[in-house]
């Protein structure tokens, strides 16, 4: 649906991106994530044909954003980061005018402007002039006109900035519901949001892909470096363990449980140890393990799971330090 190869864009002589890849699939909602100033706005404008790049090439539901932007702009909806809207009108208002300047046919105007407004929430402010409007409802809005002739793909720059956490809530709930019918992709710098709504994550530094990203219920499953290293974090799961117990009898017992992968010792202290043990993923060992050091007679002073954050990747990554992650 979105395939960008070797884009890149500068201003003057500053770099705004280079060689910047990817590709996005029909119906995946992908985080477009970064720093400030790491170049996520400059690859949105381009692919909403807002401004040309510098070389490479893009395409958007298969047409050329250099050669076929008109096509290119009647499959697309954007949401900028900050949001056009005339705070003079009112919503239901705007919504129809958006819809008549999007090309949709008259006699679905009415039909159009009800539906993005009952699935943004905006019914019961229809008659509301957006001028009056929180925060909250005006990014509301500004969803709407960027669904209102309902496109296939959604573009949205930062679509939770300066909102108040409830606000927040709202609206990562309603960019969900709607990537069950579009292919969304996300710019953002907040690292929850991302994990909350996307289940691939694209992480641009410095004007270029640092890596992939790809999550399950928000928890982070696999990796794939900017150079295309793939580093898999889904094939076990880790336990972080305080122990009164001595070292090697503890390690040899908990190595002889048949799901467990790996043991090892982080630390020792006053006959205390701490461990991490490695697990197989579709295994809950807590239970075995507590009862194995009980058993035993030692002193069980802390059980915790361990998994890698999106956080912990993110850091790596732009830091070229992914080979030290462990999931």
């Amino acid at each position: 649906m979105i395939d960008v190869q070797n884009l890149t864009k500068y201003y003057g002589s500053f770099r705004g991106i280079e060689n910047v890849s990817f590709r996005v699939e029909a119906g995946e909602v992908v985080g477009f994530l970064g720093p400030n100033g790491a170049g996520k706005t400059t690859t949105m404008r381009i692919l909403t044909c807002f401004m040309p790049a510098t070389s490479g090439k893009a395409t958007v539901a298969g047409y050329d954003v250099f050669k076929e932007s008109l096509e290119v702009r009647k499959h697309i909806g954007y949401l900028p980061e900050t949001v056009p809207l005339y705070l003079e009108m009112t919503v239901e208002s705007y919504l129809k005018y958006m819809a008549k300047l999007r090309g949709v046919p008259k006699k679905r105007v009415k039909e159009r402007v009800e539906t993005v407004m009952e699935a943004c929430g905006l019914t019961h402010v229809r008659k509301r002039v957006i001028g009056h409007l929180s925060k909250g409802y005006r990014q509301r809005v500004g969803i709407a006109q960027a669904l209102v002739h309902d496109p296939e793909v959604l573009i949205l720059d930062e679509p939770t900035i300066g909102l108040d956490p409830k606000q927040v809530v709202e609206i990562r709930q309603l960019i969900k519901e709607l990537g069950k019918e579009h292919t969304v992709i996300l710019s953002t710098h907040i690292l929850p949001e991302a994990s909350m709504i996307c289940r691939r994550v694209i992480i641009i530094n410095e004007g270029r892909i640092a890596g992939n990203v790809w999550l399950e219920g928000g928890r982070v499953t696999s990796i794939q470096t900017g150079e295309g290293a793939a580093v898999q974090v889904g094939d076990r799961r880790t336990l972080s363990l305080l122990v009164r117990a001595p070292e090697e009898a503890l390690k040899t017992a908990l190595q002889g449980m048949p799901e467990v992968l790996d043991v090892r010792v982080e630390d020792i202290h006053d006959g205390v140890v701490r461990l991490s043990v490695d697990h197989t993923p579709d295994s809950d060992i807590r239970e075995k393990i507590s009862s194995l050091i009980v058993g035993n007679g030692w002193g069980l002073l802390e059980l915790s799971p361990m998994e890698i954050t999106l956080e912990e990747v993110f850091l790596k990554l732009v830091s070229r330090e992914i080979e030290g992650v462990r999931g």
